[in-house]
């Protein structure tokens, strides 16, 4: 099982200056090599390979342009080897062997968003305090934890905000712990960010939603400022830093609740929920962005899959939060500010996220529920409307029914019973 270990570097003055060349010569061989395919492409003609890229625009290039060979060699490799698969993953994709959302071809490099240079095999070292990587020199790195064996490969990595990473990739083992016989089911919101089918909640910090003032005050200055200013240069900066921060405070909440969930319970259940298509929601994008539920997903899988846990999804078709998890009486759809209901058939009081929770869980262990309404001949019915009480302690209520039309003998067109589809009124006492 392979994991990424992530650390802050602090290069100096001229460290910056060399690692800034070496992501500028990478982003060169990206984008010299992806307009180079694109034009074989509009000809008519077939996308070369790795090989033939590494002739051309490596091997060929650096008599050319010598500035290419100030820089290791290694990562201008890796670049086009990244090209060569990002092609490989949209032609998949658009044939259907490659499972997921579609993926889009591979795109231009900007110098003003997030950098990256891969180094692979031998050529780097890392020492306990610092990382040498070849023709930039020794970098000061901070260890917050020992690494779980020989890395692979090591990503320098430099974001918007102006901030230097180390990832490195290394094999490790699943660690696999003590059963604890408990299993959980999760229910993810907006007001609470998570419930447990034990009663337990949790809330999300929102940051974003904190900083939102500061972020839109910060956006503001930057938009005044004159186009390639030093001035609008240390605006967007600050516009990058406030934005890393939220990610941090997002992260780090995400990266605690999973790592306790998969440390405290043997099963771990999910609702498949489409967050994609949920964001395309003008009123909810910007809440639901805020939670990370994809990113808490991502990591509650990885992390139950290092400790030797079981993580289970539900269709998102499931109604959990309109069945009642002691009777499985569906109720039917409730309004979002609903968060309080009874139930109408066994008059059980359900907090609903506690309640959907509950049915995440039964959804993969189920368990026997009461009998909906004895007596009667519909199977799982479905509320359809509530009327008013037309009797002290009585009320009635409608289900749709579908019985087998009879073949036996011909059917009364008056006789409500041998309709094929007919409703069937019962009443409920309290």
């Amino acid at each position: 099982m392979k994991a990424r270990y992530k650390y802050r570097i602090y290069p100096n003055h001229i460290q910056i200056i060399k690692l800034n060349q070496l992501f500028g010569c990478c982003r060169y061989v990206w984008n010299s090599a992806l307009a180079h395919c694109n034009q074989l492409y509009t000809n008519g003609h077939k996308r070369p390979g790795y090989v033939d890229l590494t002739k051309q625009f490596i091997t060929q290039a650096k008599k050319e342009l010598f500035w290419l060979k100030e820089v290791a060699s290694t990562p201008l490799q890796q670049s086009l080897k990244d090209l060569d698969k990002a092609y490989k993953n949209f032609f998949n994709s658009c044939a259907g062997k490659r499972f997921g959302i579609k993926v889009k071809p591979p795109k231009f490099k900007s110098r003003k968003s997030r950098q990256a240079a891969r180094f692979v095999g031998a050529n780097y070292q890392v020492g306990q305090d610092k990382i040498y990587l070849p023709k930039v020199g020794k970098i000061k790195i901070v260890l917050s934890r020992p690494l779980a064996s020989k890395p692979s490969s090591v990503t320098i990595i430099k974001d918007s905000a102006g901030r230097y990473f180390a990832s490195f990739v290394v094999e490790t083992c699943a660690e696999h712990l003590p059963k604890t016989e408990n299993s959980i089911g999760i229910d993810l919101g907006i007001s609470t960010f998570a419930t447990l089918s034990n009663g337990e909640k949790f809330e999300a910090p929102k940051p974003l939603k904190k900083n939102l003032n500061k972020l839109g005050k910060f956006q503001r200055k930057f938009a005044k400022t004159e186009l390639g200013s030093k001035r609008r240069e240390k605006a967007r900066v600050r516009v990058a830093k406030l934005h890393a921060k939220v990610k941090d405070i997002r992260t780090d909440f995400l990266h605690k609740l999973s790592t306790d969930l998969a440390i405290n319970y043997d099963t771990i259940v999910l609702e498949d929920l489409n967050v994609s298509g949920m964001v395309k929601n003008r009123k909810l994008a910007k809440a639901i962005s805020d939670l990370g539920w994809r990113q808490f997903r991502t990591l509650t899988e990885a992390k139950c899959e290092k400790y030797g846990r079981e993580f289970r999804t539900i269709s998102r078709w499931e109604p959990t939060s309109q069945k009642c998890s002691n009777c499985g009486f569906k109720g039917g759809k409730k309004e979002l500010n609903v968060r309080e209901w009874t139930c109408l058939n066994c008059g059980t009081f359900h907090d609903r996220d506690i309640n959907a929770a509950v049915n995440i869980l039964e959804a993969v262990q189920p368990k026997n529920k009461v009998e909906i309404v004895k007596g009667t001949v519909a199977k799982n019915p479905v509320q359809l409307s509530l009327f008013n009480e037309v009797a002290e302690g009585q009320r009635s209520i409608i289900y749709w029914t579908r019985r087998k039309r009879q073949t036996e003998k011909p059917a009364d067109s008056n006789d409500v019973s041998t309709r094929p589809e007919s409703f069937l009124q019962l009443s409920l006492f309290d």
